[in-house]
């Protein structure tokens, strides 16, 4: 692996103040805004792993920059820039390492719920469907394939998990954490934006399946669009001219990581595996593949 295809796994910047790491990001406090770095880390199984893909935060933070910049008319955001030439000085000696890969953002609140927006049956979904006929309280025709595209798209919360999975939830018990009102501007902004995504998606030949969004109020109490915004980790990205619905679909984030993981037969606890040259590489792959259809050009 070549000095400029090694991952960015941790982030260590003297003169800032850290505010918090997670599975791919780590947060830094910048006077009364927050920096984002995306990692290249990657997570499987609710675990971080021990090998890390390069240019993943990269694609991450651009993929997010794009979408963000096309949905503005439709909510504000969070992003103050994503360019590191517009970087307060204090940034400065770590320009290098941010570039391209770390966002300025306001500081909110978040509502403490996860936005899902679901167009086909796949995932927690599926198996929600198996169960029950329905997804997150709503009920679904019967008789639908796995992978099936939904007569309509939904809208299915999910409390955030601050470890393992985030639970589905139904829009009454959102309503009871964050109240009706603000519940039902979410379903409103949650669908319009899985709409906008789908229809650019399907132009460029992908399906955009089912995606996640979260939101803060900021000091104002005004409703901001935060965190990431419809990339490979919090969306499902099929390839249009490879679906077949009735299974699993290929896809364009991590299937390569945890077909691996399931081949060699992993307890999914710790201690955590590395991934053979050539798992990274093809991961690597899917998500500069996305990133380019989607936004018709290369990393920065």
């Amino acid at each position: 692996m070549t000095s400029a295809t090694v991952p960015l796994l941790y982030t260590d910047l003297p003169g800032l103040v850290p505010h918090g790491r997670g599975k791919v990001r780590d947060l830094y406090e910048v006077d009364d805004a927050l920096l984002i770095v995306a990692t290249d880390r990657i997570s499987a199984f609710d675990h971080v792993l021990g090998s890390g893909i390069p240019d993943k935060g990269r694609v991450l933070t651009q993929l997010s920059r794009f979408w963000f910049a096309r949905t503005a008319s439709l909510v504000p955001n969070h992003v103050l820039t994503a360019d590191a030439d517009e970087f307060p000085p204090m940034l400065s000696p770590h320009a290098e390492v941010l570039r391209g890969r770390a966002m300025l953002v306001r500081r909110t609140e978040p509502i403490p719920i996860e936005c899902v927006a679901r167009g086909y049956l796949s995932g927690a979904g599926w198996k929600a469907y198996q169960a029950s006929g329905s997804v997150a309280g709503v009920a679904l025709p019967p008789g639908l394939a796995e992978s099936a595209e939904l007569p309509a798209p939904i809208f299915t919360p999910a409390t955030k998990a601050t470890s393992g999975h985030d639970l589905t939830i139904s829009e009454a018990e959102a309503a009871r954490l964050v109240g009706a009102d603000l519940v039902a501007r979410l379903r409103e902004l949650t669908l319009a934006l899985y709409a906008h995504g789908a229809a650019h998606a399907a132009r460029c030949g992908i399906i955009l399946a089912d995606t996640k969004f979260e939101f803060g109020l900021d000091a104002e109490g005004a409703l901001l669009l935060i965190d990431e915004l419809m990339t490979p980790d919090s969306s499902r990205y099929w390839p249009a001219d490879r679906y077949r619905p009735g299974g699993p679909q290929a896809s364009f984030d991590k299937q390569f990581v945890r077909d691996y993981l399931e081949s060699i037969g992993w307890s999914k606890q710790p201690p955590v595996p590395s991934l053979p040259d050539d798992v990274v590489v093809r991961t690597r792959d899917k998500y500069l593949d996305a990133f380019r259809r989607l936004t018709g050009r290369d990393l920065d």
